[in-house]
């Protein structure tokens, strides 16, 4: 691991664009390994104090992908916050996946391995990747634990912990087991982030340029907690605390919703925080963030 020195140096690297951001984006994503998931919400804020508008429509991670691409080629000054994990832990074993030669050696290379071994999967699923011999030694999936997941809750990665010394619940990318499992999300969104290389930085595995479009990763029970949601409710139910929530962000109330369900409250409230959030400095410049963890591990936009 880099040291701290070393990862102040990167962070102020990364950190030293102008944070001169026109538009705020929430992805709440979903991993499902079907066309159209339910789990999919995008919301969209702009400079101001108008609340964030639910974009509606029966999206698919495809359908998102090309939105994306729509901001890189319009130039779009955008925060895009996507709710997944672009990587697996790395630094606590030396590697994503210990014992298997084709590990990969950062970020932009997993997300290769993932797209390449998935290539077969229809609307960007990733069900081919954890049936790889190789792969699926290191997950837990129902009916199937592979013999290198560490038993427990799983391995975890660096800002996972910090989402833990912030009192959320973080989930290892390895167990596929739940409800709240978070692993199939992001394999799925490990897919999109390779179709995007090269057009699309991506925090803190890229620098952050002075203009066009950045993305980050987001943990959407993070901004509900700083809004004041206490701990023990995780999601927000009606139109009322949406609007307190929002308030808290200097957001106006929100408009009526055709959607009214957790994702496109949860992208609500995430597009509202990713406003207030994206000129803060400090958040850019993270104390635990390590060069060998900006291209490894990546890190959760908002935990210290």
């Amino acid at each position: 691991m880099g040291s701290r020195q070393e990862g102040a140096a990167h962070c102020r690297r990364h950190g030293g664009a102008p944070l001169n951001f026109t538009d705020f984006i929430a992805i709440d994503w979903s991993g499902q390994a079907v066309e159209r998931p339910k789990g999919l919400a995008v919301a969209h804020a702009q400079v101001g104090d108008a609340a964030p508008v639910l974009i509606d429509r029966p999206w698919s991670r495809g359908d998102i992908l090309a939105f994306l691409e729509g901001l890189a080629q319009t130039d779009t000054r955008a925060l895009v916050g996507l709710d997944l994990s672009p990587a697996f832990p790395f630094i606590d074993a030396g590697a994503y996946f210990p014992s298997w030669e084709q590990s990969p050696a950062d970020g932009p290379a997993l997300w290769a391995l993932v797209d390449r071994l998935s290539e077969a999967d229809p609307h960007l699923a990733a069900t081919s990747f954890v049936r790889h011999p190789e792969a699926r030694r290191h997950f837990r999936q129902m009916g199937d634990c592979g013999d290198l997941f560490p038993g427990g809750r799983g391995r975890f990665r660096v800002c996972e912990l910090g989402q833990e010394a912030m009192a959320l619940s973080p989930y290892s990318c390895f167990n596929l087991v739940g409800a709240s499992q978070v692993g199939k999300s992001s394999l799925t969104g490990m897919r999109v982030l390779h179709r995007l290389r090269g057009r699309f930085a991506l925090w803190p595995f890229d620098p952050v340029p002075a203009r066009g479009p950045v993305l980050v990763e987001i943990y959407t029970s993070l901004a509900a907690r700083l809004a004041g949601m206490r701990k023990g409710i995780s999601k927000i139910r009606d139109a009322a605390t949406l609007d307190t929530l929002l308030a808290a962000f200097g957001s106006a109330p929100h408009a009526p919703l055709s959607r009214a369900d957790d994702h496109a409250t949860d992208a609500i409230l995430s597009a509202a925080w990713l406003r207030v959030a994206a000129t803060r400095h400090d958040l850019w410049q993270p104390a635990g963030l390590t060069r060998d963890l900006a291209r490894t591990e990546g890190w959760t936009f908002g935990v210290p």
